[in-house]
């Protein structure tokens, strides 16, 4: 038995083979770059992602033999438009596009404001979303927009070159502004509300179900969005799906993510953090996303290194105690998502005494990402989440002196799974449902997902960094002038 994991990522589409009992058989990536034709914009051709998919897909068939399933990830939010002849009209916009600023404020607009807005999709309309890219192509590309006869998102245009499907799944859909998270269907409100007519859309499927199958027969499984997946090949799934506590997922990657499940429905008021169906059948999550996480220690190197290592900053950081001796780092170098949807919110050193030296800052820098995702599991908690236990992936996850400092912090336990293969080993695990191998998704996490390693808080910093905290949390204002 093997199954297929497709990613099809910013950067490249990453594939991974597994055997029936979870193992990894081989892992196979090829890249492609991205588009900035204007300052704050994003895009890329289609095409790449098909060409690589099928260059991955080759390499994993030649390496671990014929898939018996796949199943699809990626990355969210692109607008993919398509004409009759399923031809694409003009590159995609990607998630991390920020030209639609103000189209973003006129949906919320036309919805009623951000109450209305979280009414009708669970999210506040972002500029990451589909729904405003749309509205930009309506704005300032109208004679492309009248052309449109039906919208994908990025791992969907894969799909549909695979097996000629227009297909997409719960969780990636719920990343457009135009989904209904709770009842788990397109939005009527959004549609009608923003003159976007159904027909455009595809159906959105659960993420186990098959939508067709490859020229050989081989069964496609709806998939997940990038993060969805992620929580499911860590088993961050809900307490009733599992026979353990309920994990959250903790992503320490250039951003930085709080991905809790939910048992039941819930979005934030104030849409501070994303609503999401998971990628179990009768299940949300709530995810709260830093901007930089992992960016602002990769900014601090670039800034700061001066030819060391991050390993060599991360040592020097270690012989400072907890709170650095009043230094905090506020993390919003590239404005803020959670707990602060802020674009204009920007980073700072504060409280620096000729005492702290670089690695003082190093460990401000780690402290304050660490604050930040305090803010969003406590989020996470108003709207009924019960993490007990975090699971974490991403380059961050490496610094054993960074995961000290999120546990304390978050006042959790951390754990490691065996295999940290991100989105694809999820996208994976559902093609092999969709296959029939296992029985559901919370089956092929049974039996595939394994802690690695447990790392505890010290019992000595959670008090001190509860103190700090409480200091970084009332510093948030003093940054915002820069928003007006």
């Amino acid at each position: 038995m093997t199954v297929v994991g497709l990613d099809v990522g910013t950067s490249s589409v990453k594939g991974i083979a597994l055997s029936g009992d979870g193992a990894v058989l081989a892992v196979a990536e090829s890249g492609y770059p991205f588009r900035t034709p204007r300052p704050g914009w994003t895009e890329q051709d289609p095409e790449l992602w098909w060409s690589a998919a099928g260059e991955v897909l080759a390499e994993l068939d030649q390496r671990a033999g014929a898939a018996e399933g796949i199943g699809l990830s990626g990355q969210m939010h692109g607008l993919v438009a398509l004409d009759s002849e399923n031809h694409v009209l003009r590159p995609a916009l990607l998630w991390n596009d920020q030209r639609t600023e103000a189209e973003a404020a006129e949906i919320e607009l036309r919805l009623g404001g951000v109450a209305g807005a979280v009414a009708a999709t669970g999210n506040r309309s972002l500029t990451g979303f589909t729904a405003p890219k749309l509205l930009w192509m309506a704005r300032h590309e109208p004679e492309l927009h009248e052309r449109i006869d039906s919208i994908l998102l990025p791992k969907d245009y894969v799909r549909l070159r695979l097996c000629g499907e227009r297909a997409t799944d719960v969780t990636d859909a719920s990343g457009t502004g135009w989904f209904d998270v709770e009842h788990r269907r397109w939005s009527e409100p959004a549609l009608s509300a923003l003159e976007v007519p159904a027909h455009w859309l595809p159906p959105a499927l659960e993420s186990a179900a098959a939508t067709g199958a490859t020229a050989d027969g081989v069964p496609i499984a709806a998939g997940a969005g990038d993060q969805g997946a992620g929580a499911l090949g860590v088993g961050a799934i809900t307490a009733s799906a599992t026979t353990g506590p309920a994990p959250v997922s903790l992503v320490l990657g250039t951003s930085g993510v709080v991905c809790s499940p939910l048992e039941r429905y819930g979005a934030d008021p104030e849409g501070r953090l994303q609503a999401s169906c998971h990628a179990l059948p009768e299940s949300w999550f709530a995810m709260g996303v830093m901007l930089s996480a992992g960016g602002s220690l990769a900014w601090w190197h670039k800034v700061a290194g001066g030819g060391s290592s991050v390993a060599e900053l991360l040592a020097e950081a270690e012989r400072w105690p907890p709170g650095c001796e009043g230094l905090l780092f506020l993390p919003y170098l590239t404005g803020e998502r959670s707990p602060h949807a802020d674009p204009g919110a920007r980073g700072a050193f504060v409280g620096l005494s000729a005492r702290h030296d670089r690695g003082a800052l190093v460990r401000a820098v780690l402290e304050g990402v660490a604050f930040g995702l305090r803010g969003s599991l406590d989020l996470v908690r108003s709207l009924g989440g019960t993490p007990e236990v975090g699971r974490v992936s991403g380059g961050g996850a490496r610094s054993r002196l960074w995961l000290q400092i999120c546990a304390s912090v978050l006042e959790l336990p951390l754990e490691r799974v065996a295999v940290d293969e991100g989105a694809a080993y999820g996208a994976a695990l559902l093609g092999g449902v969709a296959a029939g191998h296992w029985p559901d998704p919370a089956g092929a996490v049974e039996a595939c997902v394994q802690v690695h390693s447990t790392l505890d808080p010290v019992s000595d910093w959670v008090a001190a960094y509860a103190d700090v905290r409480e200091r970084f949390e009332a510093l948030y204002p003093a940054v915002r002038p820069f928003s007006d």
